[in-house]
């Protein structure tokens, strides 16, 4: 059965995409901000296994069992399988969000209660999982995705962030 794939990553937007859509910080602020928020999201391998060592545990998770495109060590993979009491699996090649992980997220949102966390493990790549988790977000959900070698990004769920979201899809 093919893979369909809702948005694709042109080469135009590569760049933009560099950029943060929310708020970037560094590792040190990362702790002050998770005690603050009451529901969180995590959008990669690294950002998640950030927010398991500070002791939070994200609502919920989307990782691919690999850090710049490489894979994980087993001690990272075990740790970041003690994220989320729920597991849903997804294909998602690198460059496109599927109708499946697009699906999945929206799932999770609906599902989302105080005692409920999901981890979504996507085979492929979730490097994009960003977009669809912040356009699909409640509005007390905070999102949160690594830029590699920069920092993690911080989002809140607002229009404002939403209207970003909308634009980059738009070009997609």
């Amino acid at each position: 059965m093919p893979i369909l794939a809702k948005y694709t990553l042109p080469p135009s937007l590569r760049e933009k995409l560099k950029e943060p859509i929310g708020i970037l910080v560094s590792g040190d602020e990362l702790s002050t901000i998770l005690e603050k928020e009451r529901i969180v999201v995590s959008v990669g391998d690294q950002v998640t296994a950030s927010i398991l060592r500070e002791g939070f545990h994200p609502a919920i998770c989307i990782i691919d069992y690999q850090s710049k495109r490489k894979e994980n060590s087993k001690d990272l993979n075990i740790l970041l399988q003690s994220c989320g009491k729920q597991v849903m699996q997804v294909v998602n090649p690198p460059g496109v969000i599927t109708n499946e992980l697009w699906d999945c997220i929206q799932r999770s949102y609906i599902d989302l209660d105080a005692d409920a966390s999901v981890r979504i493990e996507v085979d492929g790549e979730e490097d994009l999982a960003a977009l669809p988790a912040i356009i699909l977000a409640p509005a007390n959900v905070t999102i949160i995705y690594g830029l590699p070698d920069r920092g993690v990004v911080v989002v809140p769920s607002t229009e404002e962030y939403k209207r970003k979201v909308k634009e980059i899809l738009a070009e997609m």
